[in-house]
């Protein structure tokens, strides 16, 4: 799939946007803080409702106005689809074919994307909490079932926290929050283990290819395992739960731990190393995607190259398939040095305003 226009006004600094990029290769460049980062921080909102930068959506709003604009034309292997995401006065709207969607949420899958920000690398060295954004973000998009249970779980979540966090908490009501949350987070711990079975390999791959020799390796953390009692596990840590006043087992515990050369990624490796970890589960989840739904999903690249030395910098550009659709942004115009023979289109952006050269 790939994007064959990009309208976009008063979202952040972007103004009067109107693009349509190459279906190969696309780099954006310009200098800091002229709007590159945001235009495919627009892409990623229009088709995930999310920002990688921000949960306070009014940040997203260009200064001084009420409301932003953004429209894509998005060529399928089987069809063409329009999606257009506004926000006026707090209040945001999506349409697909210039159908109004009911829920946020109805959107997810329509066009899929990959996205990789300097601040990936914390799916390496940061918290769990961020590796655990990214199995929700990926498996929401392709497995409505997933993403049922996910809403399901963080419901009856809340409400036994609510329950905890009084001076008596009701054993027979606790019991009853147990049972829903072994009902819905069953289903989340099932579906994460496979798709990191499933992630795994391709990762192994895309890392070799972007580190030569160096080796890495996945292993999903599940809190409770998907052999274990979840309900046993929950009724055991209640009187803990209680004293604490919030559910401590369950998925939203879980983690995945990366490994290079059998040592942890988040202590032990370089910051190299780590990026091209981050990098390597991104060119992983293209397959991944691709072996769901038939064809690639459209890749974005923002200043991947900063931090990377030229050899893993080449080597990335030669992983990712002729196939994708690739927006890349940079301070640098010319990458022919990586791109070889590969057919590309450069935009220059400045002061929010994005021209083709």
């Amino acid at each position: 799939m790939d994007i064959t226009r990009f309208k976009c006004t008063a979202f952040r600094c972007l103004s009067d946007v109107d693009i349509s990029p190459s279906p190969a290769f696309n780099v954006i460049y310009g200098g800091n803080a002229q709007g590159k980062t945001s235009l495919l921080e627009a892409i990623l909102f229009a088709t995930t409702s999310k920002s990688h930068r921000t949960t306070q959506e009014s940040d997203l709003v260009g200064h001084g106005g009420e409301g932003f604009q953004i429209h894509l034309d998005v060529h399928r292997q089987d069809r063409t689809i329009q999606l257009d995401a506004n926000m006026y006065r707090g209040a945001k709207r999506f349409k697909v074919n210039g159908i109004a969607q009911s829920r946020v949420s109805d959107i997810l899958g329509k066009i899929n994307t990959v996205f990789f920000s300097p601040e990936d690398i914390t799916l390496v060295k940061g918290s769990a909490s961020q590796r655990r954004k990214f199995l929700d973000m990926e498996l929401s998009q392709l497995h409505a079932p997933y993403l049922m249970a996910l809403q399901q779980y963080r419901q009856v979540l809340r409400q036994r926290n609510e329950l905890l966090r009084r001076n008596q908490a009701d054993p027979a009501m606790l019991e009853i929050w147990e049972e829903q949350l072994a009902q819905h987070g069953g289903l989340l711990i099932e579906h994460r283990h496979e798709f990191i079975e499933e992630l795994t390999p391709l990762a192994v791959e895309a890392y070799h290819g972007i580190a030569g020799a160096e080796t890495l390796t996945l292993q999903y953390l599940a809190d409770i395992g998907p052999s274990d009692d979840f309900v046993g596990v929950l009724a055991k840590a209640r009187q803990t739960d209680i004293r604490r006043k919030v559910t401590t087992r369950g998925p939203h515990r879980d983690d995945i731990e990366f490994m290079i050369d059998g040592q942890p990624a988040r202590s032990k490796a370089s910051q190299g190393q780590q990026k091209s970890a981050a990098l390597a589960l991104k060119l992983a989840e293209l397959e991944w995607v691709k072996q769901r739904v038939g064809e690639y999903p459209v890749l974005m690249l923002d200043e991947v190259l900063a931090e990377l030395d030229p050899e893993r910098s080449q080597q990335l550009f030669k992983a990712i398939p002729h196939e994708v659709q690739c927006i890349i942004t940079t301070t640098q115009p010319q990458l022919d040095d990586l791109l070889q023979d590969r057919p590309v289109m450069v935009f220059q952006i400045e002061q929010g305003k994005v021209t083709a050269t």
